[in-house]
């Protein structure tokens, strides 16, 4: 187990976490309202959990580059990004991801309230399902991290939160 200040780091799942992180990298995610005030969410292949549209930034683009194309990419719609909610890195606050049985990655991530320009809802190959859900109703498991994200982002601030 890890321990950071006498804190057991768990992961985006809540799953305790064994080892160290083999490295760091950052990406984007979107909070997404349709026109009746339901989230978008997307059930991820790799961990089985219901999860804001994001991903990793690839190399040459910018993080706000990264948001519009993860989103594209995952449902099919495009977007334009309103206003930044937070900047998330800590990682006691399940800022860690597991991808496969080997690979255990320490995340940042600036997650974004986003409007729908225009597009078609679509399932990608990263997704099991996707869809928009009533905020009191929405489907679990939700990956830790992004239910922060979530709460952020409902909370309407006016300025970005740093977690």
């Amino acid at each position: 187990m890890i321990l950071i200040v006498n804190t057991l780091l768990r992961d985006w799942t809540g799953a305790v976490v064994t080892r160290q992180p083999q490295r760091i990298q950052y990406g984007a995610s979107a909070f997404i309202l349709n026109e009746r005030g339901h989230l978008l969410l997307h059930l991820r292949c790799d961990n089985r959990h219901w999860a804001l549209p994001g991903g990793r930034q690839d190399i040459g683009e910018s993080i706000a580059q990264t948001c519009l194309r993860e989103v594209r990419e995952e449902t099919g719609l495009h977007v334009r990004i309103k206003r930044l909610i937070g900047v998330y890195t800590d990682p006691t606050q399940f800022m860690i991801a597991r991808y496969g049985d080997d690979e255990i990655v320490q995340m940042g991530n600036l997650c974004f309230e986003c409007e729908i320009t225009g597009g078609q809802l679509i399932c990608s190959p990263e997704s099991l399902e996707v869809g928009f859900f009533p905020l009191d109703a929405l489907p679990q498991p939700l990956l830790l991290t992004h239910k922060i994200r979530i709460q952020d982002a409902l909370t309407q601030a006016d300025r970005p939160y740093i977690r």
